[in-house]
């Protein structure tokens, strides 16, 4: 293991380019027959919904996004715009990129489609077998040149090096750890867990109107683990500043479901990517940001973690007023140049 320090990220201090030029999304569902859950239920049909950029042909590239978010979710300037442009590093001229909406997320089967409480309980191992099908079956795709996830996705991420070790050339794990959800992250989950369930609208899942402690959690989690610390001090330095910046928070347009909320972070629960990581066999670059309120660099847990994996690098994006701690790496200027130079350098295998 090596580590890529982020000296090179000056430059991002200047601000990001305008969105990218690449080719228009395209979006599809995909329908996973006799779907069986690690709780041994099985789901005649699973909606898998995903989105896709560039033609077949490339170099076929799996991205996948974090806790509540979903493919559509990925395509931001600040993401897409740095990545999926002309020259750059995931080129969608040259690329196949893949979407997908996880389960639960997005437009993919979920409980709000109408079990809610009843939708077979799902974890990440699901999540990632889903993934899977999606690719393969639905897809036909045979070998992927890269996968890379953010937060969630980059924990599916750390999943596919281990389950399918030879499925592809090169892994990109973000704001993530390969180790069991434990410490703050997970008791920061279990109080937004708990504050739904315990919230009498809640009704056991059969709520006729959003349980009100639900937008609170939501944004009280967001704030705790999420921001980071040199940013927040720049942006609310008063408390009148951090009032206003609460509230707006608050008040903002807020469409979640409970229940799919509830599935989504309890699907977390039983994470821990450290019994597999002898098993990944393609070239792995961790990127994580030295203010990542979930996953703190001082723990030594990544290092311990890459020293397992046969051909594992980190790349640490240094703490500024411009970084946001676990929401860093949604901006791909801290990290493009090194990733494609990575990548490039990467042998492809299954192509």
């Amino acid at each position: 293991m090596r580590f890529l320090k982020a000296v090179a990220f000056l430059c991002a201090l200047t601000g990001s380019a305008g969105a990218a030029d690449y080719p228009a999304p395209k979006q599809g569902d995909w329908i996973a027959r006799d779907f069986k859950f690690q709780t041994g239920e099985v789901m005649p049909e699973l909606r898998l919904h995903y989105t896709t950029i560039g033609e077949p042909t490339g170099q076929p590239v799996l991205i996948l996004h974090g806790t509540a978010g979903s493919g559509a979710s990925m395509l931001t300037t600040a993401f897409a715009g740095e990545l999926f442009g002309p020259g750059q590093p995931l080129d969608a001229a040259k690329h196949y990129i893949i979407l997908p909406d996880a389960i639960g997320a997005g437009k993919s089967s979920k409980p709000s489609d109408g079990m809610r409480a009843k939708f077979p309980k799902y974890n990440y191992d699901d999540m990632v077998a889903a993934q899977y099908r999606l690719v393969k079956e639905g897809l036909g795709v045979r070998h992927l040149r890269l996968v890379l996830g953010n937060s969630m996705g980059g924990m599916h991420t750390w999943a596919w090096g281990a389950k399918y070790p030879e499925f592809m050339d090169a892994l990109a794990p973000m704001a993530s750890q390969p180790t069991a959800m434990a410490s703050r992250n997970w008791m920061m989950r279990r109080m937004m867990i708990d504050a739904v369930r315990n919230d009498p609208a809640w009704n056991n899942g059969d709520y006729t109107a959003q349980p009100t402690a639900f937008r609170v959690a939501n944004t009280f989690y967001g704030i705790a683990a999420n921001g980071g610390t040199l940013a927040y001090q720049k942006l609310a330095p008063t408390r009148a500043a951090a009032d206003k910046l609460l509230n707006d928070r608050l008040s903002a347009p807020f469409n979640a479901d409970a229940n799919d909320f509830l599935y989504q972070w309890e699907s977390s629960s039983d994470y821990d990517a450290s019994p597999g990581l002898e098993r990944i066999q393609a070239a792995l670059l961790a990127i994580n940001a030295a203010d990542d309120e979930r996953n703190p660099p001082e723990t030594g847990i990544m290092e311990r973690g890459l020293k397992r994996v046969k051909n594992g690098r980190l790349l640490l994006i240094p703490a500024s007023e411009d970084t946001r701690g676990h929401g860093t790496t949604g901006n791909a200027k801290f990290y493009a140049k090194p990733l494609g130079e990575w990548l490039a350098g990467v042998p492809a295998k299954g192509m």
